[in-house]
């Protein structure tokens, strides 16, 4: 899933949610996906399907594989608080992620393909690891030979969002994670208890 590049207004229509952005086919066809399109008669969905709908759907607005999310998960449950939020806020601190956050690149993937072909680096060391967890106080930047590159550039000048977790110093090309994010403030519309009663059962 982590390399998902089949149609995203299918996947966003199955979830009826625009999970990976602004789409106008999903604006125009805002019924789930099928031969039948409206029409089909569609069963009551059972609890269990109800919560891996809501599993499926965070790791698709995410893109991680299974096994990558379970372990996430595992990893949330050991830290002290609610382990729904626990789980957003280190999916959160994922470096694909931040480096979105950040507006570096316009989506997750381009910012895992960033992260993947050496442009960016973390306490000036590169990294290439898209999963690869921050801590609070680590430094994401551009990596020097990589600052003159078009698509971040064009990202940086049209993707510009202010999160409070996250510091962006625009004539560095610096950014630092400054801690976890409140899950009030996390935008993401997912259903993080679903999840958590799904991985007890």
């Amino acid at each position: 899933m982590a390399r998902y590049i089949g149609p995203k207004s299918k996947i966003a229509r199955k979830f009826n949610d625009p999970i990976f952005g602004p789409d106008k086919h999903f604006e125009k066809k805002n019924y789930p996906p099928g031969q039948h399109g409206t029409n089909k008669r569609r069963r009551k969905q059972s609890e269990y399907g109800i919560q891996l709908q809501e599993k499926q759907k965070a790791k698709y607005t995410y893109g991680m594989l299974e096994k990558q999310f379970r372990n996430v998960f595992k990893k949330a449950s050991r830290k002290k608080g609610i382990t729904g939020e626990n789980l957003l806020k280190l999916i959160e601190a994922r470096l694909d992620n931040v480096v979105f956050r950040l507006g570096i690149s316009p989506t997750r993937s381009g910012a895992r393909q960033l992260v993947s072909h050496r442009h960016i680096t973390v306490n000036g060391e590169i990294v290439n690891i898209p999963s690869y967890t921050l801590k609070e106080g680590d430094i994401v930047g551009v990596r020097e030979r990589s600052k003159s590159l078009l698509a971040i550039n064009d990202s940086l000048n049209s993707n510009r969002k202010s999160y409070s977790w996250l510091e962006w110093d625009e004539e560095k090309m610096l950014g630092k994670f400054l801690n976890y994010p409140p899950r009030e403030e996390i935008p993401e519309n997912i259903n993080e208890q679903l999840i958590v009663e799904l991985y007890s059962k």
